[in-house]
Order: C-alpha cells, then structure tokens, then sequence
C-alpha cells in the first residue's frame, strides 16, 4: 500500500509537522510505502486566475504532487483548524490540483447528470489540530471544516475518508498532552499494517450500506397494510400471539427486501443519471455510489427470494384458511411486486408502475393477511378496506417520480410524470388525495366497514385539501422541478389515515 501524508500547515516545524512525521514512522513501521507531502516546500499560485482551473498553467510541483496522489491508495491531510477550517495553504493546493480531468469529470450530454469521481480508488483520513475542545468543534460548531474537505472536496472526487482524528485544544495544551498525541499519530501509522480502515469499520460500513439499500422507511406501509387484513379476518389483538402472523410477516419483509433490492439494480441507469434523488427517490444510490457492487447485490436479491420462499411456504402449512386460496394471493402478491422493475413484467417502465405499488402494499397485503388467518379471498372486507388505502398511496408513488422524470425519461423508464408530464402527474395525485379521503368517509357515514372507521377519520380530508394545497403551489410543471421533499413527506403521511385510524378501529 502506498501511503501519501500531505501535510497543510504553512510552518513545517508546527505540531501538525510532528504529527505528519510521526505518522510517517508508524506506516513505516507498519511496513507500507509512506512519503509525506509538505505543501509549504512547494512553488505554486495557490489563486486560480483563469477563467477555468483547468486553463491555468500547472506547475511543476503541482505536476509532481499530482503524479504522487495517483500513486497513492491512502491519503492522509494533516492541518490545523483555522477559523472552522483549513489553512488558505491547503485549501489553495485543493484548488490548483483537484480539478476536472483529475479529480473528477462532468458526464457529457445525454450520458447523466452529475459527474463522474476519477478517484474513487483511493481512501483518505484527516488529522486536524485545533484550538478548541474537539467536542465543541463536533457537536456545537458541526465540524464546517472536516466535513467541506471529507465532502465538498475528496467526496466530490470519490475518495473514501475513513477516519477523522481531531486534536485539542493546543494553545493551552501541556507537553506531556503534544507528546501523547505524537505518539498517537504514529500508533494511527502503525494501524495501516491492517488496511486503511480497522476490521470494525470495515463492518459498519458493510452493514450501513445494506440498511441503506433495504430502504426500511417504505416497509411500515406493507405492516400496517397486512395488520388490519389479520386482524379483520381475525376480530381479535390476540393474533399478535398467532406465529403464523409472524411467519407471513417475515414473507412480506423478505419479499420487501428482495423488491427494493431488484429495483436498486434494474433502476441503476436512471438512479445514475438523477440529479435530484432523496430519501424517498432515486434509491438508495449504494450502486451508483459504489458501495455495494452489482454481484452483491444479486446475491442480497437470490438470499432474500430464498427466505420469501421459505416463509411463505411455512405460512401456508400452517396457516389458518384454504391453502390454495392463500397460495394464489402469495403468489400474484409476489409476481407484482418483484414485477416493478424487474424483467419481463418490467411495469414500472410501461407506466404501470404506480398501480403497481399501491395494489401490492394495500389490497395485495392485506388480503395475504386476510387469508392467511383464516378469512375467505372473496369475502368483500378486505377488498372494502383496501380501497381508501390504495388511493391514498397513489400521491406518494405517483410524486416520487417528479424530481425522477428526466433521468427516468433517458432510460427509457415511463411512469406517470415521464408519459403525462409533470403536471399531469400533479393532477393524478390531487385526484387519488381527494377519492382516498370521500371514500374513507363514505365507509365511516354508511358504516360500511364497521368499526374501522372513527371520527379520526375527519380529519383526513383537513389534510388532503392542505396536500392539494401544496400539490399547486410548490410542484411547478412550468420548469424542471428539483426535489420535493417536503411535499413528498406531506403525502407519505397521508397514508396514515388510511392504515392506522382502521388499524386502530379493528383491535
């Protein structure tokens, strides 16, 4: 491993060039290749002058600086934090040699927007010695500095940083303390001996990535869905006691899981190309981002089918009602779901994609649980108390294809707002808010669920004429809308009403 300490202070023989040397010692010792990187020894124009960074003449210990850094796997910036940052030093060395053509390139027209990281091969970590309690830089000040250079500046250029070590306060610090934390830079050295991150590390991050990649905000929706199906079969909270309510959950979260997964890999030309991805569009962006590759995640779908097979194959032999009844709704259920993007059903590029979503997590899991325990597939409950829950998630499926539209246009992918544009995608979601809550109060007036439906219920229309409300001021189809979170978090919420006021009316 060939290490790289760059090291920011403008005077080489500060503390933060002690610790740069120390570190230095430790990777030597560690046995990898370490070099350190003084930018105060360097001639160079830390202003860029010229229009672009890219038209100024580079010079020759920039040339040789950046030779060094593309030889590096692990690169480590020690510096100190001056005002909330870095040094003027090194911030004028990110931008003479972080440029495009090195650092990263823009994506030409038709090929995505964003950019393309050119060293994503390489790993990073920070020493930054400050004149404050490092506790305060972090929880009080929210570290500006670390997170501009971990972010702004490697982040943008697709290096990894994997460990931030803050030291201070220095000013008033004793020399037992400047020693002590010498020694620590060189026991960080000696730590490359297993990898530029430690085992744990390692771990957490595998283990971020995947929890990310499940996308677990979306799954209460099935739960709550599946719940009022068990328990309307049911007519009683003891079913919580009931394991095969657990086994056809497990079914759902597994067939869940290998959903979102399948969708991560068949959406990953339009995730790529999206400008605008959110927490609740674009994915989980862990393949775009890299952090987990295309042969993982095909395993991650082939383990989570094998385990939605196994659940559903063990609710069924134990299940309460008609198996083959159980059987069929298991089966489409599966068949639609896994059908939103992955081939050949692939309906969520033939426009079919939003009906796709609200039929599977209302009517589809809830008449699994409907029948699992015992309830008839033909018996018109579950189908009645599906209908307001069906309408209400349209909105949020249907929005979260507005700030998607332009990347799911070039790949081909034709949902609402690709085929009917952004306003009638707008339309669509005003209408499906507006049915979801006459229909709930319909079912309340005319008791046609009874006891499902309380006087809480009311106040699903105060909510979806505020929905509406947003829906016509803050969704512009004049323009190319950005992100809607905000809007998206609005309609998401929605759906509540739908799920919890008769989830709450049947216990």
């Amino acid at each position: 491993m060939n290490v790289l300490i760059v090291l920011g202070h403008p005077r080489t023989e500060s503390l933060c060039g002690g610790l740069a040397r120390a570190y230095r010692d430790g990777a030597l010792e560690a046995g990898v290749d370490a070099e350190l990187l003084a930018l105060a020894d360097l001639e160079f124009d830390p202003d860029v002058r010229t229009r672009s960074p890219t038209d100024q003449h580079l010079e020759d210990d920039l040339v040789d600086a950046r030779e060094r850094i593309r030889r590096a796997d692990h690169l480590v910036f020690v510096y100190p934090n001056w005002w909330g940052t870095m040094p003027a030093l090194l911030k004028g060395f990110f931008d003479r040699v972080f440029t495009p053509g090195f650092a990263f390139a823009e994506y030409d027209e038709g090929e995505g927007a964003g950019h393309e990281e050119l060293l994503d091969d390489k790993t990073a970590e920070l020493i930054v010695t400050m004149d404050m309690p490092p506790w305060v830089y972090r929880w009080i000040y929210r570290r500006p500095g670390t997170n501009a250079v971990k972010r702004a500046t490697l982040g943008y250029a697709g290096v990894r940083t994997t460990r931030t070590t803050a030291l201070g306060p220095v000013e008033e610090s004793t020399p037992e303390e400047r020693e002590a934390w010498l020694e620590q830079a060189t026991r960080l050295g000696r730590r490359l001996a297993d990898g530029p991150e430690s085992r744990t590390d390692r771990i957490v991050r595998t283990a971020t990535a995947w929890l990310s990649a499940l996308r677990l905000q979306f799954y209460p929706m099935a739960w709550i869905a599946y719940t009022v199906g068990a328990l309307a079969a049911t007519g009683s909270s003891g079913v919580f006691a009931d394991r095969v309510y657990w086994l056809g959950f497990c079914f759902l979260f597994s067939l869940e899981a290998a959903t979102v997964l399948s969708n991560e890999y068949f959406d990953y030309e339009t995730d790529r190309e999206n400008t605008f991805a959110g927490p609740f569009t674009g994915g989980s962006r862990v393949l775009v981002d890299d952090e987990i590759g295309f042969d993982e995640l095909r395993r991650g779908i082939g383990v989570a089918l094998v385990l939605a097979v196994t659940f559903g194959l063990a609710t069924l032999a134990l299940g309460h009602g008609a198996t083959l009844p159980a059987a069929a709704v298991a089966g489409t259920l599966g068949v639609l779901a896994l059908g939103y993007t992955m081939p050949p059903l692939k309906l969520a590029y033939r426009t079919l994609g939003e009906l796709d979503v609200a039929v599977t997590h209302s009517l589809g899991v809830l008449l699994f649980g409907f029948v699992a325990m015992g309830g008839a597939w033909h018996d018109p409950l579950p189908w009645l108390l599906s209908l307001p829950f069906l309408l209400s998630i349209l909105p949020s499926i249907t929005l979260a294809g507005v700030p998607d539209h332009a990347a799911d246009r070039a790949a081909g992918k034709r949902t609402l707002a690709v085929r009917f544009g952004v306003g009638g995608a707008v339309r669509v979601a005003q209408s499906a808010t507006l049915l979801a809550a006459a229909t709930a109060v319909l079912w309340r007036l005319f008791e046609v669920v009874p006891g499902a439906y309380g006087p809480a219920i009311y106040l699903a229309v105060l909510h979806a004429l505020v929905l509406v409300w947003l829906l016509r001021t803050r969704v512009d189809d004049r323009g190319t809308p950005g992100r809607i979170d905000g809007v998206l978090v609005a309609s998401l919420s929605y759906l509540c009403w739908f799920g919890i006021v008769p989830l709450v009316g049947l216990l």
